[in-house]
């Protein structure tokens, strides 16, 4: 009996059709029965805000952070072509023509496939986010952690 494949991915990127290609590449490779790590820094923590504001302590620039990043996954940009805002609806828009899955529901089946969602703490730190303003349900980490499953992963992405 062999071992299962281990696909990790680092979401780096805000970038709502960024996010989308990692959590389609996890979702395939959780079902092709990989065990499956997207590990979240810098933007890419944004797929992992609840929609909702959460009121925690912050200091002034935890708060400007705060409101200057879109909340939850259905808020983020394109990388190309975001017209001020206008591209993400024309893209939402096509991909419900298309019965295409948005990225919320990316994210709930990744959970619903065991996808391991690892928010990034050293990076919480930075941008002043706290554990109350992320979804239920993911894990919390450090670079070595990721390394650790990196080392036995075959297949290494960065997005």
């Amino acid at each position: 009996m062999s071992e299962k494949k281990k696909t990790n991915i680092i979401l780096f990127s805000g970038d709502y059709d960024k996010a989308m290609a990692a959590y389609i590449i996890a979702n395939g490779a959780a079902a092709y029965d990989h065990d499956v790590t997207i590990f979240h820094t810098f933007w890419g923590l944004n797929a992992l805000r609840k929609d909702e504001a959460v009121s925690v302590k912050k200091g002034f620039i935890e708060k400007m952070f705060a409101k200057l990043m879109p909340r939850g996954a259905n808020q983020m940009g394109l990388s190309k072509m975001n017209f001020a805002g206008f591209g993400p609806k024309m893209i939402k828009s096509i991909m419900k023509k298309h019965n295409a899955m948005p990225l919320p529901q990316l994210i709930e089946l990744a959970q619903e496939q065991g996808v391991k969602l690892v928010a990034c703490t050293m990076t919480m730190d930075l941008l002043g986010l706290k554990k109350e303003e992320l979804l239920d349900g993911i894990e919390y980490a450090g670079v070595a952690a990721y390394l650790a499953d990196a080392e036995e992963g075959q297949v290494n992405l960065f997005i």
